[in-house]
């Protein structure tokens, strides 16, 4: 993992794996708008789940991945997601949340911290 960029998608392929052994269903990934954009979109006893994966490649106490989502970057994924459900032709009524998966890496080890944040405030 030398890159920013591939760094990101080994953590989103993580979370996936992690979402799907916990029995959720992964519908879509990486659905951008220029106004936001969602990670993982998966649902789960006919809940959507919106998710936001955040990683870091080592641990750094008081700055946890969960801590870099923003009240904007909350915004700019909660429009994404109603760009998704129009788009997608959900009905306004779809019971739906959005989720933070957290990954650390830590190299030294080859341990893997996640920690999953469910419902985030919309």
């Amino acid at each position: 993992m030398t890159t920013g960029t591939e760094f990101g998608f080994w953590a989103e392929n993580y979370a996936v794996k992690y979402l799907e052994e916990k029995g959720y269903g992964i519908l879509d990934r990486n659905y951008r708008k220029p106004w936001g954009e969602i990670d993982i979109i998966a649902s789960k006893e006919g809940i959507l789940i919106f998710v936001e994966v955040k990683a870091n490649k080592k641990e750094r106490k008081g700055f946890e991945p969960e801590n870099r989502v923003s009240p904007e970057k909350l915004r700019r994924i909660y429009r994404a997601v109603e760009t998704y459900l129009a788009q997608k032709k959900y009905s306004p009524e779809q019971e739906r949340q959005i989720d933070i998966v957290s990954i650390t890496l830590n190299q030294d080890r080859g341990v893997v911290k996640i920690k999953h944040f469910k419902n985030i405030e919309m």
